[in-house]
């Protein structure tokens, strides 16, 4: 874990959609969780669960070098990224987005911002549009 300060002044160089070369470092459950990503900085990164493919046998495994993009970044000091292989995207991406994120294609390029951590609501919601078979309480 970084400083406060430290993860201020990374996180106002990052921009949505920038790509970096990472190495999935722990894949701790497949098809349930997300996985770890090194992507070279003193933070880590992570993909959701709800970014990757249905299936976990489809996700890459601890290892695999692949490009990634900043997805998000907020106050957990943690970079969310989104694979750019769309082999490990979940297959209907494009529809996610536009139901959930339907500002990512003007937020790429854009500052990363700091909208605040997510309530439970918000997740129990985003969980239930997404089909997950996740409890949430």
């Amino acid at each position: 874990m970084v400083a406060d300060v430290e993860w201020a002044r990374l996180r106002k160089g990052l921009r949505f959609g920038q790509v970096f070369v990472g190495t999935v470092v722990k894949v701790p459950r497949p098809g349930a969780i997300g996985i770890f990503v090194d992507i070279g900085l003193s933070v880590g990164g992570f993909v959701d669960v709800l970014l990757l493919p249905s299936d976990g046998e489809y996700w890459p495994a601890e290892g695999t070098v692949a490009d990634f993009e900043i997805w998000w970044a907020d106050s957990r000091q943690q970079i969310r990224l989104k694979p750019s292989d769309s082999r490990y995207l979940r297959t209907d991406f494009t529809d996610f987005v536009e139901r959930f994120r339907p500002s990512w294609p003007a937020d790429v390029g854009q500052p990363v911002r700091d909208s605040g951590p997510v309530t439970p609501e918000e997740l129990r919601t985003l969980f239930r549009s997404a089909g997950s078979s996740a409890s949430f309480p």
